[in-house]
């Protein structure tokens, strides 16, 4: 129930009482006096304010401060409230341009009315013998004391908050062959780093880890000195048509140095002359580097190429590091979102970073004839995506072919441990299982078991047995079970030691079914009297 509701239910309320006055009259329930207090003369239940417009006001607040002010002169014996000249009007209205000041004002006015009817009250309760305050009166001066704090908190942060300045967008007007097109461009040098990562080392990736990182054999024979990386701000994740690229993120090597070019659409219906520009950069580069790229961007622009009737350019190969990333970060626990990895694994933090879901109402602003000052952050978004994406492929190259020789987390050590696995490359596989399991604990066990069935594999089957029998000890009480088992086959078929076998057989049981439990049992028990006759 609003304001006004109540308001007009106490109007209404007590024997006796008459709906007087016209429709926006607003009326006050006065306060009730302990029964001992009779020498003055209490109002009745409710009296009718003025209408709003007889009364100069424009808001129900300004009424309520007339209503209280008018009841606090009559309770204070003829002596008007503190602040009220007699017969001024209660509230005037506020002079153009000082909107804020006559708020503020009207704030502290109830304040001050607010603080002086709880002291008269008490007063009059102190010399009464009896008697309860009407509890209708406390709930009018908890909802004026709520609005006053609210007027006040607003006014302050709106007097408080910065405004800022006009910034044209950092894009200049290019002329093509295929018509304009608006672009912004910047050349970082050799020795720029993201984080921690430097961006060059981008181009002393070897083409062959990096397929075996991606699990992408294609890339073996990619010139990743010609690779053109790629990211995209669109207009939300509507699908379809319904979603446009607004400002496509490329970069690519100079030298050593790292070009960022971004296309920005300044209003909609010019895509054609920006996808053109796209193509041809791409018919000049070797692949594509991307983050979540084969899922969202590539079918995107894709589909808008169709759109504007430009040829859709041959496609390249494409290493999307967000498949990469998930690999092998997914011990981690923590997602693999790009920013979450920037500050992560580069140890780049982000101050000021607009959020991206605002980025679609952004332009749409823009669009609507706002200037560019609330796009700038969103170029430099983008800037910092495609950086990010040149140091993290260096950054994940890098630790893929140490073979965790350099300190990282063991986390991270068992994920390269299993893409190599993945990948067909046992040896660098076992090498981080060996240094991830040096941590122990779950990990531990995890890269452990790595570790014995690639042994296993090989034909070592004492070394996989010593594996797991090494897992066993980093296992906390009921969870060996697994472990057991594996031993148990281990045993039976490889090393052919029954008794083993048959030992770690009976430890397994949490983990098999009841009836093939009893039955292995029992085929090695036979098996292990027929060896002993």
């Amino acid at each position: 129930m609003d304001l006004k509701r109540k308001l007009s239910r106490l109007s209404s309320a007590g024997p006796g009482s008459q709906a007087r006055g016209p429709v926006n009259t607003v009326a006050v329930a006065p306060v009730v006096e302990a029964p001992a207090v009779e020498a003055r003369a209490v109002a009745p239940a409710a009296e009718a304010i003025p209408p709003v417009e007889e009364a100069g006001t424009t808001t129900i607040a300004e009424v309520l401060v007339q209503a209280l002010r008018k009841r606090l002169s009559m309770d204070g014996e003829g002596e008007p409230a503190p602040g009220v000249e007699a017969g001024a009007p209660a509230t005037q209205a506020p002079e153009e341009g000082h909107a804020e000041e006559g708020a503020r004002a009207r704030a502290d006015g109830l304040v001050d009315l607010r603080e002086e009817a709880r002291r008269r009250f008490a007063a009059k309760q102190g010399g009464a013998t009896g008697g309860a305050a009407d509890p209708r009166v406390e709930s009018l001066r908890q909802m004026l004391s709520f609005w006053a704090e609210r007027q006040g908190t607003a006014s302050a942060r709106k007097a408080l908050a910065p405004v800022p300045e006009p910034r044209a967008l950092p894009v200049e007007a290019r002329s093509t062959p295929h018509g304009t097109v608006h672009v912004a461009e910047q050349l970082y040098p050799p020795e720029h780093c993201h984080g921690t990562a430097p961006v060059a080392a981008a181009l002393d990736v070897e083409a062959r880890l990096v397929a075996g990182l991606a699990l992408h054999p294609e890339l073996e024979s990619v010139d990743f000195t010609r690779m053109l990386m790629l990211d995209t701000e669109t207009t939300g994740l509507a699908g379809g048509t319904g979603t446009v690229p607004f400002l496509v993120g490329l970069g690519w090597f100079e030298g050593r140095s790292l070009r960022v070019q971004q296309l920005f659409l300044r209003r909609m219906g010019e895509e054609a002359p920006m996808l053109r520009l796209l193509a041809e950069r791409m018919a000049s580069s070797s692949c594509l580097v991307t983050y979540n790229g084969k899922s969202f961007d590539w079918p995107l622009l894709r589909t808008r190429f169709v759109l504007n009737r430009v040829p859709v350019p041959k496609e390249l190969p494409h290493l999307d590091l967000l498949h990469c990333a998930r690999r092998v970060f997914k011990h981690r626990g923590e997602g693999a979102r790009l920013v979450h990895l920037e500050s992560k694994v580069l140890g780049h933090h982000r101050v000021g970073d607009v959020d991206g879901s605002l980025i679609p109402e952004l332009y749409f602003r823009f669009l609507r004839g706002t200037d560019g000052s609330e796009l700038v952050p969103v170029l430099e978004h983008n800037q910092k995506d495609l950086l990010l994406l040149a140091a993290l492929l260096g950054d994940l190259v890098r630790r893929f072919q140490s073979e965790g020789t350099e300190q990282q987390d063991p986390r991270d050590l068992l994920g390269f441990a299993q893409v190599a696995e993945r990948a067909g490359d046992a040896q660098r596989a076992l090498t981080f299982a060996k240094v991830a399991a040096e941590s122990g604990g779950p990990v531990g066990i995890e890269a452990l078991v790595l570790a014995s069935r690639l042994c296993r594999r090989s034909g070592d089957c004492e070394t996989a047995a010593a594996h797991l029998q090494r897992a066993l000890t980093f296992a906390k009480p009921g969870q060996g079970a697994v472990l057991h088992l594996s031993l148990t086959k281990l045993y039976e078929h490889s090393l052919k030691d029954l008794s083993r076998a048959l030992y770690h057989a009976r430890l397994a049981a949490p983990v098999e079914l009841p009836e093939d439990h009893q039955l292995r049992l029992e085929r090695l028990s036979r098996r292990l009297s027929r060896q002993g006759a």
